[in-house]
């Protein structure tokens, strides 16, 4: 049994803790906030709304180890999600949607079957993914998306590659890496029946994982301290130190701007990789109008200057407030640069464009997560899992084959624990 110390209370952190205590280690978790989560989790809740997440989460199906460890803190993903096959719903026709079965056959049936496409068009990319497949969905590491795509129908790339992309990496087309794209997209299709399918939450982001991992690690003897930001980390006979704490090993799992800052003198080289990283905004503007639904739970936008969302989320369909709707922008900089209020407005001219309301809405609230996910661009260098002899980093911004998401910042708790 080791002492570690984990340094972080948001999915990694969360990840880490549960693994390190299943191998029967001795635990302390650090967060510096006053609720774990990070950036995925529930704002406090208020009498005169009902309970908001600080953004919106989907999974699908190929993100196996995020669903492992839901159902290892008691929690049914079968109970906990709206579970949909790939669906792009548009505010007035039906986009691409894959029907069940094995994800590359319904891949194939869902395309020659769309026939809002010209027939080229769908010849064209099942040719273009078939030249992907024989390349085991690798390409040059300096080759963006939109240069990846750049031969498939206009069509195509704006109703399926921009969408995907977004959704997937919140890095543009033109700025985004294709070969973490092409990954994503081999294991949504490569990873058994169900892994291409939509997973929206129908609990807010706090009680899907945050709450019952805080009630599985107290009762373990998981310490758990709220409110304590780590000021110092120094190597000492026996391991290292944690402020004025002793512990055999260290696990970072907090932002990669304060373990760089932690790591400065420690690891300087890791610390200038973790430093540089770029970031990528979202926004999201909640709307609230009584009697109203979308026509699906999520429903996919056409980003124009004027018209900055690509995804509107109608809450009343997944088990939240009826008449609450959440319209995301990814890769939100240049919105982030306008103001809250700016961005709200346009957003709200926007849904009121592309929606029918049975009641004018109104705006709820809107909620930037400046720092929501490292830039994802090609070529980019990220820093490894380990930092020195017994201290690990973990986190979605870890190198690793996945954009900033979920599942990555699980996978890389997971796997620092298992170092340990």
């Amino acid at each position: 049994m080791k002492r570690v110390a984990i340094v972080g209370g948001g999915w990694a952190g969360l990840a880490a803790a549960v693994k390190a205590s299943q191998l029967g280690h001795q635990v302390t978790v650090f967060e510096m906030a006053q609720h774990l989560g990070g950036r995925a989790r529930s704002l406090a809740p208020t009498d005169a709304s009902p309970r908001l997440d600080n953004g919106q989460h989907i999974l699908i199906g190929a993100y196996r180890q995020c669903l492992n460890l839901l159902e290892t803190v008691g929690v049914d993903p079968d109970r906990a999600f709206l579970r949909q096959a790939l669906r792009l719903r548009y505010p007035r026709h039906e986009g691409l949607r894959l029907p069940p079965g094995p994800p590359l056959l319904s891949f194939v049936r869902g395309i020659l079957s769309y026939r809002a496409w010209p027939l080229t068009a769908r010849l064209s990319l099942l040719s273009t993914a078939t030249v992907w497949l024989l390349r085991r969905f690798e390409c040059a590491p300096q080759l963006s998306v939109a240069e990846l795509s750049a031969g498939l129908p206009a069509i195509v790339r704006r109703e399926l590659i921009a969408p995907l992309c977004v959704a997937a990496l919140n890095t543009p087309a033109e700025q985004a890496s294709a070969a973490v794209f092409l990954r994503v997209l081999r294991d949504a299709l490569f990873s058994g029946r169900g892994s291409a399918d939509l997973l929206l939450p129908k609990r807010p982001l706090s009680a899907l994982l945050a709450e019952p991992a805080a009630a599985w690690l107290n009762a373990r003897g998981v310490a758990i301290r709220l409110n304590t930001r780590v000021q110092g980390l120094a190597p000492c006979p026996d391991g290292w130190r944690v402020d004025d704490q002793s512990f055999d090993q260290v696990i970072l799992a907090c932002p990669s701007t304060q373990a760089a800052t932690l790591c400065a003198e420690l690891a300087p080289k890791w610390a200038t990789l973790a430093g540089a990283l770029r970031f990528e905004p979202i926004i999201t503007v909640y709307l609230h109008s009584p009697g109203t639904g979308l026509p699906a739970a999520m429903v996919a936008l056409q980003e124009s200057a004027e018209a900055p969302a690509q995804f509107a989320f109608d809450l009343g369909q997944l088990g939240h407030a009826p008449g609450l709707f959440a319209f995301v922008i990814s890769g939100a900089a240049a919105w982030v640069a306008h103001g809250l209020a700016a961005s709200g407005e346009s957003v709200l001219r926007q849904a009121v464009a592309e929606f029918e309301w049975q009641s004018p809405p109104q705006i709820m609230r809107v909620l930037a997560e400046k720092r929501a996910t490292f830039a994802c661009t090609p070529g980019l260098q990220r820093p490894p899992a380990h930092i020195a002899p017994g201290l690990w980093a973990a986190g979605d911004y870890v190198d690793g084959p996945y954009p900033a998401t979920l599942e990555g910042a699980v996978r890389s708790g997971f796997c620092a624990a298992q170092k340990l």
